[in-house]
């Protein structure tokens, strides 16, 4: 069992940045690391995540980073240019790629942290 602890979230004005970091309670052998969020009243949607390469979703491409410390075991998030669209609860995650062709399944979840952006 792997447990996931996301922090660095928080309020910011648009054009702002905040960096999100997920540290994993050891270090975890998964193939993929991600990052998804869920804005309010809305279903949970990916963000960007590393599975061998690494994968962003059109909503946050040139403006997001992710990255990952396997000396730390920790994943991070840096968010620059935020848009008060990016207000969401923000999850990190742990899986394997399964299937064929493989396809990225992520089987831990964190509790999530806040992002507000403000216009």
């Amino acid at each position: 069992q792997v447990q996931l602890v996301e922090s660095g979230g928080g309020s910011v004005q648009a054009g702002g940045s905040l960096r999100l970091s997920c540290a994993a309670s050891r270090y975890t052998y998964s193939s993929c690391m991600g990052w998804f969020r869920q804005p309010p009243g809305k279903e949970r949607e990916g963000v960007a995540y590393i599975c061998g390469n690494t994968y962003y979703f059109d909503s946050v491409k040139g403006r997001f980073t992710i990255s990952k410390d396997n000396t730390k075991n920790t994943l991070y998030l840096q968010m620059n240019s935020l848009k008060p669209e990016d207000t969401a609860m923000y999850y990190c995650a742990a899986g394997y790629l399964r299937g064929t062709p493989p396809a990225p399944t992520f089987d831990y979840w964190g509790q999530g942290t806040q992002v507000t952006v403000s216009s």
